[in-house]
């Protein structure tokens, strides 16, 4: 072998390695977190404080397969977190009762009516986001971002700034169970746990096996071709931003079962977790990449992590420092992976 050949294939397999860790780095991060903080706190690596961190992780896992699906697309949700506290809020409503004055009479609907009207709102709002981006082309941020303020809005108007409290229902009412979403346990795994799972292998099976799938990542990877291959742009458009409206919405419901309460403010700057986790996972902001496998190991790198410092007694203020500092690293390394690729084709 001539020194020339000698060189060049030590230089591929010095890229293979490169390779292999840029696009599992979101595995290597989770594995490096689990042993450091094993290490520094007895407490972190039982099974126990595992599940208890996976129902913390379910929330943000949540919102970042339905921001996942409108990145894939080269759009953006910034209103994740607000609709988040919107349907929580909008469940409160429904399990304390509707008051029908008119008939001098008060409704309260069982729990799977209030599951069915909650997904139907966050489904609703995620259409309104896809309606501006898709029909009248406004910018993804700027039509997210003004629903992140009109859902806010709405659920501080709903509560008058106020929380719903005890939401786990009366029998005599027959709207008990709200609060088996946050507080059960099927086969020792809690229930959150379990709908992440779900949503997230409903989200796979979606991606890859279904026209929907391949039309949204050729539509993310490039809209002007896809469009003249006949791919139905804007309708794969406004379905992400609903999906993510029901994603949301679901994430919604289970904080508020885990709480029992229901509170406007609920959600704040989830939106940014949820955005961390799909960039962490190793999508593309650019559109075109991006998997649910790598979401939730981003989902689960930023909630680890997050509880992990929380264990070991680091300060609130220095957990949303390094969670910026994985966001930067994040996209760094996402630039250095897709760096002149452009968007998938």
């Amino acid at each position: 072998m001539s020194d020339t050949t000698a060189g060049t294939a030590s230089k591929k397999s010095s890229f293979n390695i490169v390779q292999l860790l840029l696009e599992g780095r979101a595995f290597f991060a989770l594995i490096a977190i689990i042993v450091i903080f094993s290490i520094l706190s007895p407490n972190y690596a039982t099974v126990s404080n595992f599940l208890i961190m996976a129902n913390h992780v379910a929330i943000f896992g949540l919102l970042a397969i339905g921001m996942m699906l409108v990145i894939l697309n080269g759009g953006i949700d910034l209103s994740v977190g607000s609709v988040l506290g919107l349907t929580g809020v909008f469940a409160g409503f429904l399990m304390q009762g509707v008051e029908i004055e008119s008939a001098g009479v008060i409704l309260y609907p069982p729990v799977w009516a209030v599951v069915v009207l909650t997904l139907a709102l966050g489904a609703f709002v995620g259409f309104c986001n896809g309606a501006l981006v898709a029909w009248f082309k406004v910018p993804a941020f700027v039509a997210t971002l003004g629903s992140l303020y009109v859902a806010r809005g709405v659920a501080l108007l709903m509560t008058n700034g106020l929380t719903y409290n005890n939401l786990s229902g009366s029998a005599d009412l027959g709207n008990t169970g709200f609060d088996w979403l946050g507080f059960n346990r099927i086969a020792g795994v809690p229930v959150g746990v379990i709908i992440l799972a779900v949503v997230a292998i409903a989200a796979g099976l979606l991606l890859a096996r279904t026209a929907f799938g391949r039309w949204l990542y050729s539509s993310g990877g490039n809209e002007r071709a896809a469009e003249l291959s006949g791919v139905p742009v804007k309708r794969v458009q406004i379905t992400v931003y609903m999906l993510s409206g029901v994603c949301a919405a679901i994430a919604g419901l289970v904080l508020s079962s885990q709480l029992t309460s229901a509170g406007p403010t609920a959600g704040t700057t989830y939106e940014l977790t949820a955005i961390a986790a799909v960039v962490v996972g190793g999508a593309s902001l650019m559109g075109g990449r991006g998997t649910v496998r790598g979401t939730l190991l981003g989902a689960f790198v930023i909630g680890f992590l997050s509880d992990g410092l929380v264990i070991i007694g680091v300060s609130s203020y220095w957990q949303t420092v390094f969670t910026g500092a994985v966001i930067v690293l994040a996209v760094m390394l996402n630039s250095i992976q897709y760096g002149g690729k452009g968007k998938r084709t």
